[in-house]
């Protein structure tokens, strides 16, 4: 149901980025209230499981809705200005970089998808503070955040395949998560 080729906004899908905005919101305001881990900085980053599901179910508009929702309501409620600039720049590239590997690697895994993002998300952050503080001694970082990123990333992607193997969701995820097999299946 396309007009004048803009994509339309069903209830169901308002409804749903509805809810994943504010699970992502929720989440990211409660994982603010956690203490960091061994790098300052570091989370888990558990709003992105609700930051992955839109663009699995939708695509890119609304994975990316999601997360400048999240990022600028939770840096506003958070009290923390600086969270913007970091997060939603970071947000912004690992989303369109997840998006990237789901159409261009035809066979690539939910939770791989998820694991690179959140590096590519670490990075981001990384390089945005090199940039602001014109220094590049923080690059030492750089490996225990892409470590840091790895295990956040699996853990992430293997609670949306979860989700969508559990959850009564739009079959449109479902095709997304399963194309192995259905490709399997289809050559056989």
């Amino acid at each position: 149901m396309k007009k004048s080729g803009r994509r339309a906004f069903g209830a169901k899908k308002i409804a749903f980025l509805g809810l994943t905005s504010a699970l992502a919101l929720v989440s990211f305001l409660l994982e603010s209230l956690l203490p960091a881990l061994p790098l300052p900085g570091a989370k888990v980053g558990l709003s992105n499981v609700f930051t992955l599901l839109p663009l699995l179910f939708y695509g890119l508009p609304e994975a990316l809705f999601v997360v400048i929702v999240k990022t600028v309501l939770g840096s506003a409620f958070a009290g923390n200005l600086s969270l913007l600039l970091y997060s939603l720049s970071a947000g912004v590239v690992s989303t369109i970089a997840a998006r990237g590997l789901l159409c261009f690697v035809p066979k690539i895994s939910v939770v791989c998808v998820s694991v690179v993002s959140a590096l590519v998300h670490n990075m981001t952050q990384l390089f945005v503070y090199c940039l602001l503080t014109k220094t590049a001694l923080l690059l030492v970082y750089a490996p225990y955040l892409a470590l840091l990123g790895a295990a956040a990333g699996g853990a992430v992607g293997i609670i949306v395949v979860t989700l969508v193997k559990t959850l009564p969701l739009p079959q449109a995820a479902k095709n997304v998560l399963f194309r192995k097999e259905r490709a399997q299946t289809e050559v056989s």
